[in-house]
């Protein structure tokens, strides 16, 4: 039985796929098809970060067991903050908490994959229009995922890169996938965990 634990932020819970309620939901429906006895947990929440994860890890993985972990965090420790110029999380405690994530997810299996950090519009994200004094920027991304592939690589898991799998018409809000965004994220983690044999 493969019991999958999806810990990430409101990419991950779905946020914005008014047809089928996100990435997750669509890879618990082809599992479901394929082994009625597998279990896939959505274990994102909007507006986390790595900080927020680490602090419920522990609960939410003992209570389901998983034989297999994904991480797609790291979006919003990335934030950049207009009042002080400061990221929501700075890159050495993104490294040092992505690092402890792996360590933790380790106690309960080996099959461990990191989703890399997704562009954005910056035209809709510099600010972005729910809280004006955050905004994300590419350069920023691209160096959090450039370190989310050498923490990989260093702790030899899986990583499959996300960086430009989107368009901005698939952006719905320059963050947020839609429906199409979200259908795309699902083939691409689907291809990738088939072709490992993972599921």
């Amino acid at each position: 039985m493969k019991t999958i634990c999806v810990f990430g932020d409101s990419i991950a819970w779905g946020a914005w796929d008014k047809e089928k309620g996100g990435w997750v939901e669509r890879l618990k429906v082809y599992l479901w098809e394929k082994d009625p006895d597998s279990e896939v947990y959505n274990l994102g929440i909007s507006g986390n970060t790595t900080i927020d994860i680490l602090k419920r890890f522990d609960g939410e993985a003992a209570a389901r067991k998983p034989n297999i972990v994904i991480f797609a965090t790291g979006l919003n420790d990335d934030i950049v903050k207009k009042s002080d110029g400061n990221h929501l999380v700075e890159l050495d405690e993104f490294e040092s908490n992505i690092k402890e994530l792996i360590q933790k997810a380790r106690s309960f299996t080996s099959n461990i994959i990191v989703l890399g950090l997704q562009r954005v519009d910056e035209t809709k994200t510099t600010p972005i229009p729910w809280q004006k004094d955050y905004s994300y920027y590419n350069a920023d991304i691209q160096e959090y995922d450039t370190k989310l592939q050498e923490i990989v690589k260093q702790e030899n898991i899986l990583y499959l890169s996300m960086f430009d799998l989107l368009s901005d018409g698939e952006l719905e809000d320059g963050l947020h996938p839609n429906a199409q965004g979200h259908q795309k994220i699902f083939e691409k983690v689907k291809q990738f965990l088939q072709e490992r044999q993972i599921i």
